[in-house]
């Protein structure tokens, strides 16, 4: 599992010229599933998300969480995290996950966020052609790989 995750000040997905998902001060999440995530990767990626200290305190050091600010998800399904580049002009993007098991889990995943961890979550529709746009706050983006948590 691959996750691009921003610090946004507000952030909104349209989908056919209309607003689908929209939040104020939060984070944004890209969401790439691999064929090898199991729930229990899902919940370790969620639990790092939730409890990142990337949000400013009263001394403008990057000391408070998601919750701490009362901040809100914007959750994409992004399997071009996966992409292939080394060979070529056009990316392959086998490492991703197929559609049926990649929607399943991201759905699993925006799930996990709300009920286990309190987020407030807004998504995208998986496999849509979205537009997405963005203020991000710092700039903060962090790249999350599953492979790398322990």
């Amino acid at each position: 599992m691959r996750v691009v995750l921003q610090r946004v000040s507000r952030a909104k997905v349209t989908i056919e010229g209309k607003v689908h998902g929209a939040i104020e001060k939060g984070l944004m999440l890209l969401v790439a599933i691999s064929p090898n995530d199991e729930e229990e990767t899902l919940r370790k990626v969620a639990k790092k998300i939730v409890d990142l200290r990337i949000f400013d305190d009263e001394q403008g050091k990057m000391n408070l969480s998601l919750h701490e600010v009362a901040g809100k998800i914007l959750s994409i399904s992004q399997f071009t995290l996966y992409a292939d580049y080394r060979k070529g002009r056009r990316p392959g993007f086998s490492n991703a996950a197929k559609p049926p098991f990649a929607s399943d889990m991201y759905e699993r995943f925006n799930a996990i966020l709300q009920e286990e961890y309190g987020a407030v979550v807004e998504t995208g529709v998986f496999g849509a052609e979205m537009a997405c746009e963005l203020v991000n706050d710092g700039p903060i983006t962090i790249m999350i790989d599953s492979e790398e948590l322990a």
